[in-house]
């Protein structure tokens, strides 16, 4: 059996095709009951601050892995069946880990989607063994079941208060349908839980 946390090489398998009309209107629905318009802090630094202590979540979509979705054959415990990071989504993993670092962030509590891209990204951080997490795997080709994993995730973020700062690694339609966000490859997003598990995005950071 394969491991797969072994190597990261793209694979140029063919992929699936694009969104289907249920994955679509869903991350719709998702934009129009999050609000999208995140609230800009004059003072970077205080957001930064509560990412240190656990008052907001960074929340981040794998690096670079070209393609979309995944080969046909796709399985879980596989890396060679599934879209892995490129050689500059394994670079932009680490300048993340970075920039994170320059932020005050030289440790985390790091969960991942169980897909390689997502694992991979997160081990190249260097913040701290990542624990592989369901409620972050990507839904893309059963968009059906989005709702009640983004409700499972909701509850535990609510529920568990792992030791902070707390960082997520995860695909863009997880991030889309949470917080109404549609991020670029490596794009982290920092929010804040509220009442009612209502998701206020505060705050994106883009690496190239």
């Amino acid at each position: 059996m394969t491991d797969k946390r072994k190597s990261t090489t793209q694979i140029t398998r063919k992929t699936q095709k694009g969104p289907s009309l249920w994955t679509g209107l869903y991350l719709l629905l998702a934009a129009l009951t999050v609000s999208p318009a995140y609230t800009q802090a004059t003072d970077t630094q205080d957001i930064w601050r509560h990412v240190q202590s656990g008052d907001s979540i960074v929340i981040l979509r794998h690096a670079l892995a070209p393609g979309t979705g995944d080969p046909d054959n796709f399985e879980v415990d596989r890396c060679d069946t599934q879209r892995n990071l490129s050689t500059d989504g394994i670079q932009q993993a680490k300048r993340i880990g970075k920039l994170l670092k320059d932020r005050g962030i030289d440790s985390a509590s790091v969960y991942s989607s169980q897909w390689c891209r997502c694992i991979d990204t997160a081990n190249a951080l260097e913040l701290g063994r990542p624990e592989e997490m369901p409620a972050l795997n990507s839904f893309y080709s059963n968009p059906q079941a989005g709702p009640a994993q983004i409700e499972q995730l909701k509850h535990w973020l609510s529920n568990v208060k792992p030791p902070a700062p707390l960082v997520l690694v995860t695909h863009q339609v997880v991030i889309t349908a949470l917080t109404g966000v549609y991020p670029s490859s490596g794009e982290a997003v920092i929010f804040n839980l509220g009442e009612n598990n209502t998701v206020d995005v505060i705050h994106r950071v883009k690496t190239k």
